[in-house]
């Protein structure tokens, strides 16, 4: 399979632009989220960028074997947008407007829409499933840290 660059570029590059407008939109969240009481395994602010920044990537390189695939399906692209938005919408309503409570309901949606989203595209290529694992395993621990910001705030 020859791999067509330009189609993957902008694969990876939709995640990462949707990561970055959504942190800028938020305000970053950075000194809000240092100044909260967390619970126990809450790491630094700056991990959270480098790890999205490659969870992005993982993400991307996912939707381009699924566009490029043989098997490639509308249905399949749908869930992983409908789970990049949800995505995107998260760090505005944690960060921007400190709903934490509602931020934690959205993230267990954003987590049935990646679960979705890699059973989807297993049915495809089990490759761009495995890459969406580490993003969903992610999701979990945010959803834990969301969880304990919300009840020690």
């Amino acid at each position: 399979m020859k791999i067509q660059f330009k189609k993957l570029a902008l694969c990876i590059a939709i995640p990462l632009l949707v990561g970055g407008l959504s942190a800028l939109v938020s305000g970053g969240g950075r000194e809000s989220f240092e100044a909260l009481n967390k619970p126990p395994l809450s790491p630094t602010g700056w991990l959270f960028p480098v790890v999205w920044t490659v969870l992005y990537v993982l993400m991307g390189i996912a939707s381009y074997i699924i566009l490029t695939s043989s098997k490639y399906s509308k249905t399949a692209l749908f869930a992983y947008g409908l789970q990049l938005f949800f995505n995107f919408m998260w760090p505005i309503f944690f960060f921007k407007f400190e709903m934490y409570l509602f931020s934690f309901v959205w993230l267990l949606i954003l987590l049935a829409l990646i679960a979705a989203t890699i059973y989807l595209f297993y049915q495809i290529s089990k490759p761009a499933a495995w890459l969406m694992v580490p993003y969903f395993v992610w999701v979990v621990f945010a959803g834990y840290l969301n969880l304990g910001i919300y009840a020690l705030n």
